[in-house]
């Protein structure tokens, strides 16, 4: 038996390959499939069964493309109804792969549908289980994505009996192998790690700690962010179906020169930079937005930008196919070219360029004082602004910034100063900004890591604000 996690960190996101007597099953695939693909060849084995565990709201699945080049059935747990083929199991259905055995767990609750896999090993032992988004390492799947018309607290209260009737009575030694980690916005607060034990969650996890249903529904529902714009889009195309994405990719593929750029960029075409942070806001095509790929990148793009207006790139030369992949793993198909050469060849025609001032925290410190119009804008979640900022700063989320109203009081004749945690962030908002024609602005290098431990600057911190 072969048990392989495969986990992409922009995403947070797990899937999984299991291999017995060269028959293999894929848990959860990304939607660009090569390497599930080449670790069956590497194994000589036949991929049989594409096990979803849900209908994920977070990133675009690759149970289509997948299926379509292996030939593997896609299999959904109980109450799935989609727009393609599959096959929707019975629970405690049993599959054969190889010499193990995959036993199908209906656990509803983070999803009506939301469907667990127990992986039985050779010696008909249970060896692991692959819960989704119902369990995570010291969370669970948030009840409130887009799950027919229940109230997130009925949802609450199907993933009390999920838990306490299918999970919590495996073995304690059972493997955990969840579809997301840390910094996924499917739970609240996720563990460091990308898997556990059964046992070991029983006696950490919050969740399963709690033996009381209505205090078990009052923890999971309080304290839950507003779910990121894009995770009701990926979740109707994973159950509708999508464009291949050799599709995509071969509209996205054509590269512009830079007059060929500018003529898009002129016309309305949305221009998305995804350098590094740093490059960009050293000279950009005016106008563009800045995503680097060195951040939780498909997370902000979907967050942030439209999936109905057309899209051209600017990347690092050698990155454009990396951005298309990444942007399509979120439910992209709008990309329609890149500029040939990169930011260089944009700057050897001699075209027009922006860019964005960054100061220190001390150069902070030493114009508030001296400055009425000076503003320090915090572009962090409201959490991490209540856990402590810079007194006086305005709070301005940057998943809210793309909504116009939201920026209405941010007069010209303010001094803008932008920050976020490490200086990632802060540079979107910038971005975002100067597209909006607000140019009076700096970047406050390396965020509120560097500006807390700045003597001139005097940090507070909030005890009631909402997430």
């Amino acid at each position: 038996m072969f048990v392989k996690q495969l986990y992409t960190n922009c995403l947070s996101e797990a899937a999984y390959f299991i291999e017995s007597g060269g028959v293999a099953v894929v848990i959860d695939p990304l939607r660009d499939i090569d390497v599930y693909v080449d670790l069956a060849r590497e194994r000589n084995a036949t991929i049989k069964y594409i096990f979803e565990t849900h209908f994920h709201a977070d990133f675009v699945s690759g149970h289509l493309e997948l299926a379509k080049a292996t030939g593997a059935k896609i299999v959904f747990g109980p109450n799935a109804e989609t727009g393609f083929d599959a096959y929707v199991a019975k629970d405690n259905e049993e599959f054969a792969i190889g010499d193990v055995t995959i036993k199908v767990l209906h656990t509803p609750g983070h999803t009506l549908e939301s469907t667990c896999y127990l992986l039985i090993d050779e010696n008909k032992a249970p060896y692991a289980v692959f819960t989704g988004d119902t369990l995570f390492v010291g969370d669970v799947g948030r009840p409130d994505l887009f799950s027919g018309n229940l109230t997130k607290e009925e949802l609450a209260a199907y993933l009390f009996d999920s838990l306490n009737n299918r999970i919590k009575t495996l073995p304690d030694n059972v493997i955990v192998y969840p579809a997301h980690g840390p910094g996924s916005a499917c739970g609240k607060n996720l563990g460091p790690n990308t898997y556990s034990t059964i046992g070991e969650e029983k006696n950490t996890n919050y969740a399963l700690l709690a033996t009381d249903k209505a205090q078990f529904i009052n923890e999971v529902t309080s304290g839950l962010t507003t779910p990121p714009s894009y995770f009701p889009i990926n979740a109707k195309i994973n159950k509708e179906g999508y464009d291949a994405l050799q599709a995509v990719m071969a509209k996205a593929m054509q590269p512009l020169t830079p007059a060929a750029f500018k003529a898009k960029g002129d016309a309305g075409v949305l221009i998305l930079d995804t350098r590094p942070a740093t490059e960009f806001g050293d000279g950009f095509v005016p106008g563009s937005i800045s995503i680097g790929l060195e951040g939780r990148f498909a997370e902000w793009a979907g967050s942030l930008l439209p999936f109905d207006q057309e899209i051209i790139l600017v990347t690092t030369p050698g990155k454009e196919e990396e951005t298309v992949v990444r942007m399509a793993r979120v439910g992209f198909e709008n990309v329609n070219g890149y500029l040939e050469g990169g930011y260089p060849a944009w700057e050897a025609s001699g075209q027009e360029k922006d860019m964005i001032i960054t100061v220190e925290a001390d150069e902070l410190a030493m114009d508030m004082p001296h400055d009425e119009n000076l503003v320090v804008v915090d572009v962090r979640k409201p959490a991490e602004y209540a856990n402590g900022h810079v007194k006086g700063a305005t709070n301005l989320s940057l998943g809210d910034m793309m909504d116009p109203l939201n920026l209405a009081d941010l007069d010209e004749h303010l001094n803008l100063y932008v920050h976020c945690q490490g200086g990632y962030r802060s540079i979107i908002a910038c971005s975002i900004l100067k597209r909006e024609g607000i140019h009076n602005l700096r970047n406050v290098d390396g965020g509120f890591a560097k500006m807390k431990d700045e003597k001139g600057l005097e940090i507070v911190q909030e005890k009631n604000v909402l997430n």
